[in-house]
């Protein structure tokens, strides 16, 4: 069975930059739609970017646009979150997920309805 391995995170400070980076183990990502979820302490796990395996286009939350930017390389087998401008409240374990819209519009679905789960990777951000 093959699986997501998320790497990338870490400390780092305010107005500070990561990549996050997600590598699919066994597999591509041909016919899934990829993107990451982000869980803060004692919050639900919130939808941050996606990328539709319908046509391509991505998918931001509002909290994020302007400062993320979700890329693939298919070639890889890997998906990117490019985080730039972090805020103390980026602060989450963020976990990509792959999805072949069995129940839906992955980039739209709640994160139960979701395939498969990478096993995540804390970012924190210092203010």
């Amino acid at each position: 069975e093959w699986q997501l391995v998320d790497s990338g995170g870490g400390l780092v400070q305010a107005g500070g930059s990561l990549r996050l980076s997600c590598v699919a183990s066994g597999s591509t990502f041909d016919d899934y739609s990829i993107g990451w979820f982000r869980q803060a302490p004692g919050k639900e796990r919130e939808g941050v970017s996606c990328i539709s395996s319908s046509d391509g286009s991505t998918y931001y939350a509002d909290s994020v646009k302007g400062r993320f930017t979700i890329s693939s390389d298919n070639a890889k087998r890997t998906v990117y979150l490019e985080m730039n401008s972090l805020k103390p409240e980026d602060t989450a374990v963020y976990y990509c997920f792959a999805d072949r819209g069995m129940y839906g519009d992955s980039c739209h679905l709640p994160p139960g309805y979701l395939e498969r789960w990478g096993q995540g990777t804390l970012v924190t951000v210092s203010s």
